[in-house]
C-alpha cells in the first residue's frame, strides 16, 4: 500500500514540475548557414536531429574549412522566438572527451549569440568561453539564453595573438548538433509554454517580466503606442512623409491619408522616380537639361531646360524667336526679338491686324484691307482707287472719247 501511495505522489509532483524538455527544439530541420564548408558536410547537418555518430566525417556533423581565422554557423528559427537554452554537441570522433581529445582545441573560446538579424553584432551574447581548458571544457554543453531572437549564432575566432594554452592556431568548426529550446508560440512563457505574457509584451521565457514590447508599443508595461512620428519594434523606426505630417500607423508605419508631394509607397518613404513628381508621383517631369530628372517634390529642373523649353519645370515651349534663337529658359523671352509674324514677351502671339514683319514692327500699307502678317502683302485687297502688292499704287482711269 505504501508503495502505491508513493508512486501516485511522485507522478503528481512530476505533473506540477515539468522538466525543461517541455520546451520545443526550435532549430530542428530549420535553415542553417556556415561561413565555410568542407566538401559536402553542410550546415544543416547540425539541425537534422542525428548525432549518434560523432566522428568528423561520420555524416552527421557539419564541417568547416581549415586554416581560417574566424568560423561562424547560424540557424534561422523562422521568426522571433522566446528562447530558454541552447544545446551544443561538438565532434568527439567517438572517443572519450577529455584533455587528450584532439578536438577540444577547436571548441575552446567559442561564443553563442541570439540576434534578430544574421549579424551577431545586432544581437546579445549568451556565452563566451574565456576560462575553459582542454581538461575542463564540457561536451555536450547547455547554455542558458533567456532571450528573444530569430537567429542563433555559433562563433569562434583566432584573431588575437597570443592564444591561451591549448587553443588551436585557427578557427575550425565541427558541430554535430545544435538544439535551441524555447516556446514556439510568441507571447507565452513558463516551462510548458502554457502561460500568456501580458498584452503587447514579449516576456521572459521563465517569468512574465517584459523583455521587450511587440512592434508598435513602448513603455515599462508596453501600454503606450508609438508616437512622435515613430513606429515598429521599440518605436525606433521613423514614419515616412505622410500627408499633412500626421502620425503613421504605430505598428506598420502605413500613412493613413496618403503621402506628401514627392513621396509614394504605403509608408511614404520612397521618393518619386526619376521622371515623376508631386502628389503620389502622378505628374511627369518637363524637358530638363540633358534629360536630367526633375525635383521629386515640385518638378523643378536643377540644371535648367533643354533647348526649346522654359519655365521652372521646363514644361513651356519657346515661341518663335528671331532667326531661330533659343529663348530664355526661365521666362521664355527672346534675346533678339521675335521672328516675322509674331510678337509679345515670349513671341507666341500672332501680329494684330494692320501689323507684320519681325516682332510685328511694321505697319501694313495704309490702303490695305488687311495684309499678310509675315510679308505685308495686301492679300485681302486694297481700298478703292489703289492697287499693287502693297496697295501702294493709285489706280489710273482712261477717259474714252
Amino acid at each position: 500500500m505504501y508503495a502505491v501511495v508513493l508512486l501516485v505522489c511522485c507522478s503528481w509532483v512530476a505533473l506540477l514540475y515539468p522538466s525543461v524538455q517541455a520546451y520545443e527544439n526550435l532549430a530542428l530541420h530549420k535553415t542553417a548557414w556556415q561561413s565555410s564548408t568542407f566538401e559536402f558536410y553542410r550546415a544543416d547537418r547540425a539541425v537534422d536531429g542525428l548525432y549518434t555518430d560523432l566522428r568528423e566525417r561520420g555524416g552527421q556533423c557539419t564541417v568547416s574549412l581549415w586554416a581560417k581565422r574566424t568560423a561562424a554557423w547560424l540557424v534561422d528559427l523562422g521568426g522571433v522566438k522566446n528562447i530558454h537554452h541552447v544545446f551544443l554537441q561538438y565532434v568527439t570522433d567517438n572517443r572519450v572527451w577529455d584533455e587528450y581529445n584532439f578536438n577540444t582545441r577547436f571548441f575552446l573560446g567559442f561564443s553563442v549569440y541570439i540576434s534578430n538579424t544574421t549579424n551577431k553584432g545586432d544581437g546579445v551574447l549568451c556565452f563566451r568561453d574565456t576560462n575553459y581548458t582542454p581538461a575542463t571544457i564540457p561536451n555536450p554543453v547547455n547554455i542558458s539564453c533567456p532571450y528573444h531572437g530569430r537567429y542563433v549564432i555559433y562563433y569562434n575566432n583566432r584573431t588575437h595573438l597570443p592564444y591561451p594554452e591549448g587553443y588551436s592556431d585557427f578557427a575550425y568548426t565541427v558541430l554535430c548538433e545544435v538544439e535551441v529550446y524555447g516556446c514556439p508560440t510568441p507571447g507565452r512563457y513558463g516551462e510548458n509554454c502554457s502561460l500568456l505574457c501580458p498584452e503587447n509584451c514579449n516576456c521572459g521565457v521563465i517569468d512574465k517580466t517584459c523583455v521587450e514590447c511587440v512592434p508598435g508599443y513602448r513603455g515599462h508595461l508596453c501600454y503606450e503606442e508609438c508616437a512622435g512620428l515613430t513606429y515598429g519594434l521599440k518605436c525606433n523606426q521613423k514614419c515616412g512623409k505622410c500627408s499633412g505630417g500626421v502620425q503613421c500607423d504605430h505598428v506598420t508605419g502605413i500613412c493613413p491619408n496618403g503621402c506628401d508631394a514627392g513621396m509614394y509607397g504605403d509608408r511614404c518613404d520612397l521618393a518619386c522616380g526619376c521622371y515623376t513628381y508631386g502628389v503620389e508621383c502622378k505628374q511627369s517631369c518637363g524637358n530638363c537639361s540633358n534629360g536630367e530628372p526633375c525635383h521629386h517634390v515640385d518638378g523643378s529642373c536643377p540644371s535648367g531646360c533643354n533647348s526649346g523649353a522654359y519655365g521652372v519645370m521646363c514644361k513651356e515651349s519657346c515661341g518663335n524667336c528671331s532667326n531661330g534663337d533659343t529663348c530664355n529658359d526661365v521666362d521664355g523671352s527672346c534675346p533678339y526679338g521675335c521672328d516675322v509674324g509674331v510678337y509679345g514677351k515670349t513671341c507666341d502671339e500672332a501680329c494684330q491686324s494692320g501689323r507684320y514683319g519681325f516682332s510685328c514692327a511694321k505697319a501694313c500699307g495704309q490702303n490695305c484691307q488687311g495684309c499678310n502678317r509675315f510679308n505685308g502683302v495686301c492679300e485681302f485687297g486694297c481700298h478703292p482707287g489703289w492697287t499693287g502688292t502693297f496697295c501702294e499704287k493709285r489706280k489710273t482711269f482712261k477717259i474714252q472719247t
